[in-house]
C-alpha cells in the first residue's frame, strides 16, 4: 500500500521541480520524447500519455523519466486510475510480473513456486542453466515425473506426450494449446462414389438436348488442423438426353 503511494508522491515533486525548473531555465527542452505530455531538460519526462508507464532510471545523481508502453526487464508495471508505474522487482528477481512473483532469477538463485532462493526445497534440484527448482531426477523441462524417463507433468511452454516432454511436437502429432499436448494427427476419410444421377436438362422441343449427372461420396471423418483435407466429394459430367415421339426417353452418356 505504501509503495504506489511514494511512487505517485515522488512523480509529483518530480513534475513540480519539472515545472519550476520550466520556468527558470532556458534550455527547457520544447520537444518532449515519444509519449510524453509534459517533459524537461534536466528531469526529463514528467507525465505520460494514457496507457503508457512512466519509469524512473538514475541518469548520474538525478533521475529521468520516460514514457513506455511495456517496463523494462526487472521491473514491473501496475496501473492506478490516472497512472501507470513501473516499479523494481525484488533484488533476487531478474523479471518479475508482481510485487510477489518472479518470473526469473539472478546468477545464484532459483526460481519456485514464483520466488526465488539461494536453495530448493527437499525433492527438487536446483537448475543452474534455466536458474529454477526442478523434481529431481526428471527428464528435461518436466516439472513433476514418476521416474527420470516418465514425465506427468511438463514445463507451461512444453508440450507433453508419451511422459516425455516436447517444444514441437514429432512428425504425424500436431499441439493442442489448451492442454498443452500432442495429439496424433486425423485426415480425411471418404466413402465410396453413389451411381451417376439422372441426366438433368433444360426443357427444349428438339430430340436431343445436352444435360449434366453428378454423383457423391460422403465423409466419413474429418480432419484436424494440421491432417491431410478432404478430396472433392461431388462430381459432374456433361451427358444427352434422346427424346422421340411417343416413345421412352432414352438416356446416353457422354464419355470425358
Amino acid at each position: 500500500m505504501w509503495i504506489p503511494l511514494l511512487i505517485w508522491m515522488l512523480h509529483l515533486m518530480i513534475l513540480t521541480e519539472g515545472q519550476d525548473n520550466t520556468r527558470r531555465s532556458s534550455s527547457v527542452s520544447r520537444v518532449c520524447p515519444a509519449g510524453c505530455v509534459l517533459c524537461s531538460a534536466l528531469n526529463g519526462c514528467l507525465s505520460c500519455k494514457p496507457r503508457l508507464f512512466f519509469h524512473l532510471e538514475l541518469d548520474g545523481m538525478r533521475q529521468r523519466g520516460s514514457c513506455l508502453s511495456s517496463c523494462p526487464r526487472g521491473h514491473y508495471g501496475t496501473r492506478f486510475p490516472h497512472i501507470g508505474t513501473c516499479t523494481r522487482c525484488k533484488d533476487e528477481c531478474a523479471s518479475c510480473f508482481s510485487e510477489h512473483f518472479c518470473t526469473h532469477c539472478h546468477p545464484g538463485h532459483f526460481l519456485f513456486g514464483g520466488k526465488c532462493g539461494d536453495s530448493c526445497p527437499i525433492g527438487f534440484t536446483a537448475n543452474t542453466v534455466l536458474r529454477e527448482c526442478t523434481v529431481s531426477e526428471c527428464c528435461a523441462g518436466c516439472e513433476m515425473c514418476v521416474r527420470r524417463n516418465m514425465c506427468v507433468r511438463c514445463r507451461a511452454d512444453l508440450y507433453f506426450l508419451h511422459g516425455q516432454c516436447h517444444l514441437t511436437c514429432p512428425k504425424g502429432f500436431e499441439p493442442d494449446v489448451q492442454l498443452m499436448q500432442c495429439t496424433p494427427q486425423v485426415h480425411c476419410e471418404v466413402g465410396g462414389w453413389t451411381n451417376w444421377g439422372p441426366c438433368i436438362r433444360r426443357s427444349s422441343a428438339r430430340p436431343y438436348r445436352r444435360g449434366q449427372e453428378t454423383r457423391d461420396r460422403q465423409v466419413l471423418k474429418s480432419q484436424s488442423v494440421s491432417g491431410d483435407p478432404c478430396p472433392p466429394v461431388s462430381q459432374m459430367r456433361k451427358c444427352v438426353n434422346r427424346k422421340r415421339p411417343n416413345s421412352p426417353r432414352l438416356h446416353l452418356t457422354l464419355l470425358e
